[in-house]
């Protein structure tokens, strides 16, 4: 295989199928589509429709043309930072590893998406696989390792299946294997399958999970990228990253520049989901406000109801509320402002959210996903969860929002590794934005967003009922009687609180008391 063979099947496969030139139909004009540019368009399980995409051309450049600290230096130059959630300058990753001078070196694509509510890498796994590989074999060249491995999780078998056939694929054209390129450079890539635990996102956790242990994470340093992988330099990536890299190289560093902030350039993947009308994957420039995400791109909440908050950052970020919609979505911007970047999922929140239960929610996650190691995070996540319970239950009193306060802070500081250090982000953030509604939970005994199954009694207003009878066919105990056209009735004793009434109700027929 060789740069004449790449551009030979590219013509080919261009000629064949024309459709491939064809730009992405993006879900808004603010769109710009890097990493998600392949998607929808070539058949993931071809590899010679990723090479009619200039798929590969990147890593013969680089084998033919540049040196190690030539690709380094592109990638530093470019200012990528890891799309992951800690933002971190991925070439600066690079030159760790690099300089860490050893026989064995290892690259890890991170694609243990863990997130409610997100499915970013799933994507891009599934629909464009092999611009994880070459992500991949440009890293490994440019540290120096031979071996790479890819941690996805179990839950995701498409995206296994698919990463597989392209590896074979890959290995048969001999763009992976041995002295690729007709160069002296080896590079091998296994996938290995994560069992599901949330806590395997984290850098030593994936480690120690691929070696065969338990996945718990360690103390840094030392860091993974000098002693990583079976205690050799490693550079973890996630799946976002990786696919930015050959575009980087083919295009340059001041092409991925002219998109995006000065400290965040490019672009982000984000899922949309919750109460929003226009769901699903958008890629758009850093730098893009919330506004225009929201109400723009996602055209703002659905079945006429307010904006009230959008989380971020998944269960380690926080909530950002109608006063920061003009505020610009960059790494640096978002960890002001009390949340983060995350992996890239937005969840939209409407006024019939309660977000003392949202805290709650998201609590619960990280008290199941701690991997139990530290004691703050084992121990201190189930006390949180406790007072928030407490709270929802109507047994919350002003002692316990100080309690939660101080818990959550003692937590955030003292837990061993960053799924500890960022659960009680979701409390902190609702407590600063939304203090009012844990003061009607335990003062009043009232949820205001009427979602708190202890706190509430649901009533139909006569005059506003209209007999559509939706209550009823939704309500799963069956508890709402009435005849079409006619008052309809809730029975308190049989009522379970679910919520599914008032959320169907079009026509603010149901109170709450």
């Amino acid at each position: 295989m060789n740069k004449n063979i790449l551009e030979k099947i590219k013509v080919e496969t261009l000629k064949a199928n024309p459709e491939l030139n064809e730009p992405h139909k993006n879900l808004h004009e603010k769109e710009v589509r890097v990493v998600l540019k392949n998607c929808d368009i070539i058949n993931p399980e071809d590899i010679n429709h990723y090479i009619a995409k200039d798929g590969y051309f990147a890593i013969n450049q680089i084998l033919t043309e540049m040196s190690q600290e030539d690709v380094i230096k592109v990638i530093s130059d470019s200012g990528l930072r890891g799309r992951g959630g800690g933002g971190f300058p991925t070439g600066r990753k690079w030159d760790f590893a690099y300089k860490n001078e050893n026989d064995t070196k290892y690259i890890i694509c991170n694609a243990d998406e863990g997130d409610p509510g997100a499915f970013m890498d799933r994507s891009v796994l599934e629909k464009d696989p092999h611009s994880i590989l070459e992500g991949m074999m440009i890293a490994g060249y440019a540290i120096g390792a031979e071996t790479g491995f890819i941690y996805v999780r179990a839950e995701y078998p498409l995206a296994a299946e698919r990463l597989q056939k392209a590896i074979d694929d890959a290995l048969e054209l001999n763009i992976l294997g041995e002295n690729i390129f007709g160069t002296k450079f080896n590079f091998n890539i296994e996938i290995r399958l994560g069992a599901g635990a949330f806590v395997c996102g984290e850098e030593t956790a994936l480690i120690a999970s691929i070696e065969g242990n338990r996945g718990m994470s360690k103390n840094k340093p030392p860091y993974p990228a000098i002693e990583g992988l079976y205690g050799k330099p490693t550079i973890i990536n996630n799946v976002e990253t990786l696919a930015n890299i050959s575009q980087i190289i083919l295009k340059g560093s001041k092409w991925f520049r002219s998109f995006g902030t000065e400290k965040s350039p490019g672009t982000k993947v984000f899922a949309l989901a919750g109460k929003i009308k226009n769901t699903g994957l958008i890629e758009v420039p850093m730098g893009i406000t919330l506004g225009e995400i929201i109400h723009d791109i996602g055209r703002g909440v659905g079945n006429k109801r307010k904006f009230k908050a959008v989380l971020t950052g998944g269960p380690s970020g926080g909530c950002l509320t109608e006063k920061h919609l003009d505020q610009e979505v960059d790494f640096d911007t978002l960890v002001a402002l009390g949340s983060m970047m995350g992996s890239g999922g937005m969840i939209v929140l409407d006024d019939h959210d309660c977000m003392v239960d949202i805290a709650k929610f998201y609590l619960d996650f990280s008290v199941d996903e701690s991997c139990g190691k530290c004691t703050p995070c084992r121990e201190g996540t189930i006390q949180l969860y406790k007072l928030l319970e407490k709270i929802t239950n109507g047994e919350g009193t002003l002692a316990h929002l100080d309690k939660l306060k101080k818990l959550s802070k003692a937590v955030k500081k003292t837990s061993l590794c960053g799924l500890g250090m960022t659960a009680p982000n979701p409390i902190l953030s609702t407590l600063e934005h939304f203090y009012d509604e844990y003061l009607a939970h335990v003062t009043h005994k009232v949820c205001p967003a009427s979602s708190c199954r202890g706190l509430i009694e649901k009533y139909i207003i006569q005059d506003n009922c209209v007999g559509c009878t939706i209550c009823a066919k939704r309500c799963p105990v069956q508890c709402i009687t009435g005849e079409r056209k006619g008052l309809h009735v809730i029975d308190q004793d049989a009522c379970i609180q679910c919520g599914e009434c008032f959320a169907s109700c079009n026509f603010d027929a149901i109170i709450t008391k």
